[in-house]
């Protein structure tokens, strides 16, 4: 069994290595807080176990699935020096869209104001949280013990293209 994954982004670097990790994470919108008294912005996720695919490759290929059982475990994720957050595309008019699952795609990153950043987490569906901070600091840790799924997500590079 290997190690839990605990990674801290401090610059854009680091924080591609941790996106690439949490894609294809899987998070209900009510396991989303902004503790603005913290300036502090949390989640827990459902994260896919990318680097123990066989060959620890973070990337998908076109050609398909290997054969399972795969691995997803709880990822606890801490975003510091948060100033402002803004959200879009989130679903908030029915008792049954707080249960709504977000894909997480990707982290990106871009230079702030008054030498910040924002980052913004972006999620299938074209939902996103916009987080303004002060400085990168970014801390993902695997929470409990993994357990096995038969589906792994495909990402086929011709997806989406006519």
């Amino acid at each position: 069994m290997s190690e839990p994954l605990k990674l801290r982004a401090l610059d854009d670097e680091d924080l591609a290595v941790l996106a690439a990790c949490l894609q294809d994470a899987l998070v209900p919108a009510q396991d989303m807080r902004y503790l603005a008294d913290e300036n502090r912005f949390v989640l827990v996720v459902n994260r896919f176990c990318w680097e123990r695919l066989p060959g620890a490759r973070l990337e998908t290929t076109a050609a398909g699935p290997e054969a399972g059982p795969f691995e997803r475990v709880h990822c606890g994720l801490t975003i510091e020096h948060v100033r402002k957050v803004q959200t879009r595309g989130f679903a908030d008019t029915g008792a049954g869209d707080s249960e709504k699952l977000y894909e997480v795609l990707t982290i990106l990153t871009e230079p702030g104001a008054g030498g910040g950043a924002v980052l913004t987490l972006v999620f299938a569906g074209e939902a996103a949280v916009r987080l303004e901070v002060e400085r990168i600091e970014v801390i993902a840790g695997d929470v409990g013990e993994p357990w096995p799924t038969l589906w792994r997500p495909d990402h086929a590079l011709d997806a989406g293209t006519p």
